[in-house]
């Protein structure tokens, strides 16, 4: 067999998976134990050195193609997997051809939306995961992408503080536009979007797999109505007097509390002077995990760089520095409020979630503690309790990359014994899936 392999990364390791094989018939120990969302192409995760890799087969075009769009779409900053290498010309011992791969790098603490499930999908966590979907598909468009295929089985989700962070998996029916999409290109993904969504509720619901009061036509409109509201406050143009001048202002705030910056502004008035017209240009998401960045070197979701935001805030009001730079005292921050926290956590806990995930879930704790217990909870006291009554009985969310036995294809319905309940907040635990 002589492989054509096309890699962003160099990984002779690569070779020593056995691509003579086609993926369904891969051996056990070559593979990573990984929830995966549906496909219509066979898809398998392997471990590839201290990584873990997902392989999906299919036609060496579409291979090409998707590689390359998800590139694009990385240079874009939006949202989605890290391409990785397109394998060609796979054979097997007895000469015959088999599928081109895509491989793509897979995402960290990320699940799809089939692994959200308990004892079945609760409305809460669906309304999350479609709000997060609104969100990725805005971005997508503001960056001239027509997905063509929008749906939860085509999207990894991560915890964000509360919510959860949506990015895209499969983009083999994408499309970049350079001038931008029409409004009826917009309208028909977000209309593909819609009828995605309420066939895989309606598929949980039929299965046995939701909660009563799961609504698939409700909660299916809601990604019209999210994606509409905040599609107009990115993009809509404001018109006001021009003594109400702030207001141009405010509208820069309201952006940037969604987490959008603004490359610039369209500022115009008519010919009495009386009135003035804005529109903005946003350049995408990640205000505040930005400032973070640049404040900390923390590279985390965006949610929880509001979280961390705040209470380097708080920090600063507890410890006043006359004079002294925002960089300085966000080094005071990080040394001696962040990671005294996560440092604190037992290395067999480490790979519960992320650390930022831990933080802000050790501030909520502390939070909870105080207001039943009437008292400020010190936070080495809610760290300790943290770890001891909501960590230790949380999923290891970090450790499904170590397990050395089969993917995880999901059945409709689940059988009944291959998931348990977080008790925290209703979602499944996977520890007893393999």
């Amino acid at each position: 067999m002589s492989l054509d392999i096309t890699t962003a990364a160099v990984e002779p390791e690569l070779l020593d998976l056995p691509w003579q094989l086609p993926l369904e018939h891969w051996p056990s120990e070559k593979i990573a134990a990984l929830p995966k969302g549906l496909s219509r192409h066979t898809v398998r995760f392997a471990h590839l050195n201290d990584h873990v890799i997902a392989i999906k087969e299919t036609l060496p075009e579409l291979a090409r193609r998707e590689y390359e769009m998800l590139k694009k779409l990385q240079a874009l900053d939006v949202p989605c997997v890290e391409p990785f290498a397109i394998i060609n010309n796979r054979t097997t011992a007895e000469g015959e051809e088999l599928l081109s791969v895509l491989i793509t790098r897979h995402l960290k603490f990320s699940l799809p939306y089939r692994a959200m499930w308990s004892q079945g999908l609760r409305p809460e966590t669906a309304t999350r995961l479609v709000d997060a979907l609104a969100v990725l598909l805005v971005r997508l468009h503001i960056a001239g992408f027509f997905w063509g295929d929008v749906s939860l089985s085509n999207t990894l989700f991560r915890r964000d503080a509360g919510a959860f962070a949506a990015y895209l998996v499969d983009a083999e029916t994408g499309q970049l536009y350079e001038g931008g999409l029409s409004n009826g290109q917009r309208e028909n993904d977000l209309e593909i979007a819609r009828v995605n969504i309420a066939g895989e509720l309606l598929d949980l619901i039929a299965s046995g797999n939701a909660t009563h009061g799961v609504d698939a036509n409700e909660i299916s409109d809601r990604i019209m109505l999210k994606y509409r509201e905040l599609w107009s406050e990115l993009t809509g143009v404001e018109s006001f007097a021009t003594k109400e001048r702030w207001k141009i202002n405010k509208r820069v705030s309201r952006l940037n509390a969604l987490g959008f910056d603004i490359e610039e502004m369209t500022i115009r008035t008519d010919g009495s002077g009386s009135t003035v017209k804005i529109q903005p240009k946003v350049v995408d998401a990640g205000h505040h995990s930005r400032r973070l960045m640049r404040l900390t070197g923390l590279d985390v979701e965006e949610n929880q760089a509001r979280r961390l935001l705040n209470d380097l805030d708080e920090y600063r009001v507890d410890n006043p520095r006359p004079g002294a730079d925002e960089e300085v005292l966000a080094h005071e921050w990080l040394s001696h409020a962040f990671e005294p926290v996560v440092t604190a956590i037992p290395k067999e806990l480490a790979g519960k979630l992320e650390q930022a995930e831990i933080y802000h879930q050790v501030l909520e704790h502390r939070w909870y503690r105080s207001e039943n217990e009437l008292r400020d909870v010190p936070i080495e006291e809610a760290v300790s309790s943290y770890i001891s009554t909501v960590l230790v009985h949380r999923r290891d969310e970090e450790s499904l990359l170590e397990l050395p036995t089969e993917s995880i294809t999901m059945p409709n319905p689940i059988p009944s014994g291959t998931i348990t309940v977080d008790n925290e907040d209703g979602e499944v635990d996977w520890r007893d899936l393999v």
